[in-house]
């Protein structure tokens, strides 16, 4: 890795950071001044009552949320601002590229607007209620089919790696796999993000891992752009750790998670974002053995809680203790889906 590379790459996440961490304490202000609070849910995955998570979390109500805001807008302004400044040749690289950036900005964009909108019935609608999941659940799909278009028939994208043997095409299913990733990763990211610093500390590992796998691509822009959203999601992560000051909401999970699924297609390493993602996979799964067991064995549950980090929550462990035990799940997985990657 040369030095004008580093340059880039720490430099502009230092500036994600730095911007970011200025402007968070007046942001978290300004949330707690116009009441933009968490409101703890009542229904459980599936379905039905959630007295022990409700007994869990109750003290978290008010919280200020959609701090995926100040991620986001980080991440915008720095991509944005490095366009401006290259147009006027002030510096040399934008971070605005149709090979490299395009999909993941757009991906970041639209899944926030998303994200925002749920959050905001969830604080100010009726009965505090969000989107429906169905609505949801089309408009994700909608997003996953454009990005999928624009891979397979824009780019020319048909084909995924599969470590030591090399890539494989597989032409037109490249299209519902890319919708199943982009959904997947989503949701996946969405469900974990329920502990203070839980997904926040798990997404720096992951766009982490996947920025030294772009880089070693010959991706420059992209691992820059993974070094922007680390440097944004680190600063949240100061404000984020038990007891969380705010919260992301589904404005940064959800935009968050399908831009990491994105990435992993644009690097080509799909099969590694299970690996690297592997807490992920593992609450999202939580939910749904949950939710097939309660359905099939009349109720009966696997886990006390669905997803799993408040199933250790309820077995006794500190918020902490889960949080940090996950961190170096993650970390542990993310370090070996590199290793696969670089195969």
């Amino acid at each position: 890795m040369s030095f004008p590379d580093l340059a880039l790459i720490f430099g502009y996440a230092t500036l994600s950071f730095l911007f970011s961490f200025i402007f968070a304490k007046p942001f978290i202000h300004f949330l707690f001044k116009n009441r933009i609070g968490k409101q703890i849910r009542t229904e459980a995955s599936g379905g039905g009552k959630a007295p022990l998570f409700r007994m869990l979390h109750l003290k978290k109500t008010g919280t200020p949320t959609m701090g995926g805001i100040l991620i986001i807008g980080t991440i915008l302004f720095m991509t944005f601002a490095s366009r401006l400044l290259s147009f006027y040749g002030v510096i040399d690289h934008s971070l605005l590229n149709r090979k490299e950036t395009y999909l993941p900005v757009f991906t970041l964009i639209v899944c926030a607007l998303l994200g925002g909108i749920d959050d905001w019935l969830n604080i100010r609608g009726s009965k505090n209620k969000g989107i429906k999941v169905k609505p949801k659940f089309w408009w994700l799909a909608i997003f996953a089919v454009i990005g999928a278009w624009w891979f397979h028939y824009k780019l020319g994208i048909d084909a995924i790696h599969i470590p030591y043997f090399g890539d494989f095409f597989i032409n037109g299913w490249y299209i519902p796999l890319f919708i199943f990733v982009f959904m997947a990763s989503a949701h996946s990211v969405n469900i974990t993000d329920g502990l203070d610093g839980l997904s926040s500390g798990l997404l720096i590992l992951a766009f982490s891992a996947f920025g030294v796998i772009a880089y070693f691509q010959g991706l420059l822009l992209l691992t820059t752009f993974c070094g922007v959203i680390v440097g944004a999601l680190t600063s949240f992560l100061w404000y984020n750790i038990p007891p969380a000051k705010f919260f992301m909401g589904d404005i940064g999970s959800l935009s968050l998670g399908a831009t990491l699924g994105v990435i992993a297609m644009l690097t080509n390493s799909v099969l590694v974002l299970p690996i690297i993602g592997f807490i992920f996979v593992a609450e999202t799964l939580s939910v749904i053995v949950q939710i097939i067991s309660k359905k099939l064995r009349n109720g009966k549950k696997v886990f006390r809680i669905a997803p799993i980090h408040h199933h250790f929550e309820q077995v006794g462990w500190p918020e902490y203790k889960v949080v940090m035990r996950f961190w170096i799940i993650g970390g542990a997985f993310g370090v070996l889906g590199l290793i696969l990657a670089m195969i």
